[in-house]
């Protein structure tokens, strides 16, 4: 669904629609959605704690108005396979993360399927042979995308240890809908680019196919698997946008193209046939740092003992 986004976004942005103006589309609509069923059918599920507020700001502001802002900034400059194979290195980063940060030991093989997936993803999109198909400023925000990929993993795995996927993006979309009124208030936003109706079909598909249900399907995802495998198996979406975009806007399609995408189906096929080793690769819970936390605590000082005084001649 995320591949079929590329898809339907390219059409508006190629229309003259900012990237901005998509992405705040994107997280307001989700929002009003999803804060509007879960009201009407379950409203106990939109209440967290109050410590966790400020969690799921992080999740709504860098982990999704960030990382959908940065990926159509990126394919209003990059062909949209490239974008997406620089972004979906961000689940090597979260491992690299896991282990410069947490000191975790991870397994070998599990880096391996990763660097897998993306050297299939680079053969998919012809990184080899990108002469003139690239910008630098493009790239750019495809490796940012890359970050805050990474940061949307860890955020979501993170709520999802206390809240449902309905809950986790109710407020975290919410907080992307509240970035967003702030940067770009709605007297601001261009209604008139929405007025045909192949316009509010191509919106309505980028919610609902390309952002809603694929990010609903992640979250949960993430509340059973570990974010560093999620993010391998999304790695799929440079393939599927490939094919899509061969069908859709006639991109060509070669040997090397199809070797990638076998390389990447191994790579998902290693993450589904191997159990995760959980205590090193869940995410924590605690938001501080764990390997430097015990240089940060005071050291345990030796007990004083005490001297008697002598007693009385």
């Amino acid at each position: 669904m995320f591949a079929v986004n590329g898809s339907l976004a390219r059409f508006l942005l190629d229309d003259g629609i900012s990237a901005a103006h998509l992405s705040q589309l994107r997280a307001t609509l989700s929002f009003v959605l999803l804060a509007g069923a879960l009201a009407l059918f379950d409203r106990g599920r939109l209440r967290i704690a109050r410590a966790d507020v400020p969690r799921m700001a992080w999740l709504g502001i860098a982990g999704l108005a960030l990382v959908q802002l940065t990926y159509f900034l990126a394919i209003e400059r990059l062909p949209i396979s490239v974008a997406l194979v620089v972004q979906f290195t961000g689940p090597m980063l979260v491992l690299l993360w896991l282990r410069a940060v947490h000191g975790r030991r991870l397994r070998p093989s599990l880096y391996g399927a990763v660097a897998l997936s993306v050297a299939g993803s680079a053969l998919v999109v012809e990184i080899y042979d990108g002469g003139g198909r690239f910008d630098t400023l493009g790239i750019v925000f495809a490796f940012g995308g890359a970050v805050t990929f990474a940061i949307y993993l860890v955020a979501s795995e993170r709520a999802g240890h206390a809240y449902d996927a309905f809950t986790t993006l109710a407020w975290g979309f919410g907080f992307a809908s509240l970035f967003w009124l702030l940067i770009s208030p709605p007297w601001t936003f261009p209604w008139g680019d929405f007025a045909t109706a192949g316009h509010l079909a191509l919106g309505a598909g980028v919610v609902l196919v390309g952002t809603l249900v694929p990010f609903l399907l992640t979250v949960a995802a993430l509340r059973h698997l570990p974010a560093a495998r999620v993010g391998v198996v999304a790695t799929l979406e440079p393939v599927l946008a490939t094919v899509i975009a061969w069908v859709i806007h006639g991109e060509g399609l070669v040997g090397a193209q199809i070797a990638g995408g076998l390389l990447v189906v191994a790579a998902v096929g290693w993450v589904q046939t191997h159990a995760p080793a959980r205590e090193v690769e869940a995410v924590p819970a605690a938001w501080g740092v764990e390997r430097w936390s015990r240089w940060l605590k005071p050291r345990a000082q030796p007990p004083k003992t005490h001297v008697k005084d002598p007693p009385p001649r």
